[in-house]
Formats: structure tokens, C-alpha cells, sequence
């Protein structure tokens, strides 16, 4: 049997970061060769960007998830197995809301305490791909005062710690070949801070499940029924499953234009995608005062298999 590894995956646990940068990419398909060998390189310069930044900048705790859709994977790697869970993300829709599907090839999470640090991080990894992709969306985020998502609540309070993690966010002997990786899925919301701001503190802590100032959950009978923390819960047979989440504020004021990232890593795909039914189905509360933008899932493979990338392995 083989066994999970954390060291072996990239930076799949929750640490929001002082500094966080997301970056969605989308491969120009020009040349398939050239972006085959451009990936390789990627995959090897990429690794060696992180270990000269962790000596440059040590004390900025940098941390760099990688990752790829399913239609990047079958271009980029053709003759190669895939992830068993990894599919092409299509949307999901309930009785008031719906969350769209938005393109993406490759997925960048670099988060540290400098920006500067991130900034030197993302410049030399556009270096590599810059000749066969293009950037749809760069969000820059933050971390807000006490780790709180921007809605003032503390932010993910029902994500495992990191060492109860590995179980939850990597893939484990149920898909041995590309075991230590991770689903990521990533979803940027527009919220209409006037209206939630103008509501009672109250309401606002009915409509997540919780107190505002001490974060306890609050009883059932105490929120609505489409409390965020109610309608993302998925708990097949009685049993809660979890995945790893972290909610990152950003914000452009001249845009009038304050939202969450929302980063989710998971072992299983489909834990994710039926808590993102679920807060369809169930109109949840955030779902009333926000719009959401972008939404794809991508794998993130293990150290190890990028390393088999930068050798040419998955294109033999």
C-alpha cells in the first residue's frame, strides 16, 4: 500500500498568508511542442524559484501551490493517465442562484508575508510562461485583521488543522499514481458590502451560524436555514466531510469592487463540488448579497510528479 506523504505535496494547507496572489492562466495553443517543453522547464524553474526565495527571503514563510485543469492536462500531457477525479468544471445551478464555470489552464497560489516576496515570485514564473499563455485573472489579496474573511467573521473555522490535513486535502492509495496530490478548486465572489454592512449584527451571525466577536457555532434553532454554515456542509451518511478552504479578502475601491477568493484543496474532488450543490440548492445567505465571477477546479500534483514533468516522463 502506499502511504500519504505530506512533504511530498506542494502547499495545499491553510495559511491565507500577509500577502497572497492568485493567477489564472490560459495556455495560447499555438504550439503544442512548444508549450510541452515550455511546461517541462516550467515544471523545474518553478521548484527552484521557491528554494532561491526561501534563502533570500527566509523569514517571509513563502508558500506556492501549482496546478491544472483537465483541459490543460490532456493538452499538455496526451499519452499520460489522468487524476481519476479530474474533470472539466461545468457549473452548478439551484432554484435562486447559480455558480458559473470559468476558463482556466493553469492556476498559480503564491502567498507570503512580504509582497514583495510574492511579486519576485510571480515576475520569474511569468518569465517561463509567458511565451505560451496568457493571464485571464490576477487577484491580489490579503489577510484581514485576525485572519477574519472579509465579512468579519473568522475564516475557516471548519477546515481540519494542519495536522489532521493530510487525510482531507491529499490524494491518498485510492489513486496510487498521483497519490500527494490535491484537487484545487478556485472561485472568486463580488460582495455588495452596503447591504451587508447595513445589516444587524444579529442577522449577519444567523446568516453564517456563528457568533461575530467569539466565532462560537451557534444551535440550529438560532440560524437560518440557509446559514452559509448549514447550506456548504456535505455529510454523506451522517458523516461531515471536510476539505482544506481558506477565504482571502481583496478589494479595488476605485472599482467599488470588494470580494472573497475562495481556494479550496481537497482528496476528493467530489467533496467539494457536492458542498458547492448544496449551497445551490440551499440558496445560501452569502449567496444573497454576492456575485461570483470565476469557478474551475485544477490538480496539483505532488513534488515528486512535477519533477517527473520537468523530466519529460508524463510526454514519453
Amino acid at each position: 500500500m502506499v502511504e500519504i506523504n505530506p512533504a511530498k505535496a506542494q502547499d495545499v494547507w491553510k495559511d491565507i498568508g500577509e500577502h497572497v496572489s492568485f493567477e489564472v492562466l490560459e495556455l495560447t495553443r499555438e504550439d503544442q511542442a512548444a508549450a510541452q517543453a515550455g511546461i517541462q522547464e516550467f515544471a523545474d524553474r518553478s521548484q527552484a524559484i521557491i528554494r532561491s526565495m526561501r534563502i533570500r527571503s527566509a523569514q517571509d514563510s513563502l508558500k506556492v501551490s501549482i496546478g491544472f485543469s483537465n483541459e490543460a492536462w490532456e493538452y499538455l500531457f496526451p499519452n499520460a493517465d489522468k487524476p481519476k477525479e479530474l474533470e472539466t468544471f461545468t457549473g452548478v445551478s439551484g432554484p435562486e442562484y447559480s455558480m458559473p464555470a470559468t476558463k482556466g489552464d493553469i492556476f498559480l497560489h503564491v502567498r507570503a508575508k512580504t509582497e514583495a516576496t510574492v511579486y519576485e515570485v510571480v515576475t520569474q514564473y511569468r518569465r517561463f510562461l509567458k511565451d505560451f499563455t496568457t493571464v485571464l485573472d490576477e487577484t491580489k489579496g490579503f489577510r484581514y485583521f485576525e485572519g477574519r474573511a472579509i465579512i468579519g467573521f473568522i475564516d475557516g473555522t471548519e477546515a481540519p488543522e494542519v495536522q489532521d490535513a493530510a487525510e482531507y486535502a491529499i490524494i491518498g492509495d485510492e489513486d496510487p499514481e498521483f497519490i500527494n496530490g490535491s484537487y484545487a478548486f478556485a472561485q472568486k465572489w463580488i460582495h455588495d458590502m452596503d447591504f451587508w454592512n447595513n445589516q444587524a449584527t444579529e442577522t449577519q451571525e444567523k446568516a453564517v451560524g456563528r457568533e461575530k466577536f467569539t466565532d462560537l457555532e451557534l444551535e440550529d434553532d438560532d440560524k437560518f436555514k440557509n446559514a452559509h454554515n448549514v447550506a456548504s456542509k456535505y455529510e454523506p451518511d451522517g458523516e461531515e466531510q471536510k476539505i482544506v478552504r481558506m477565504n482571502v479578502p481583496f478589494s479595488d475601491p476605485a472599482q467599488d469592487k470588494t470580494g472573497t477568493y475562495f481556494i479550496g484543496y481537497s482528496r476528493h474532488w467530489e467533496v467539494t463540488k457536492h458542498m458547492l450543490e448544496n449551497m445551490v440548492d440551499q440558496s445560501d445567505y452569502l449567496l444573497t448579497f454576492s456575485t461570483l465571477l470565476t469557478g474551475q477546479v485544477y490538480f496539483v500534483p505532488s513534488r515528486d510528479m512535477l519533477a517527473d514533468i520537468a523530466d519529460g516522463k508524463l510526454n514519453a
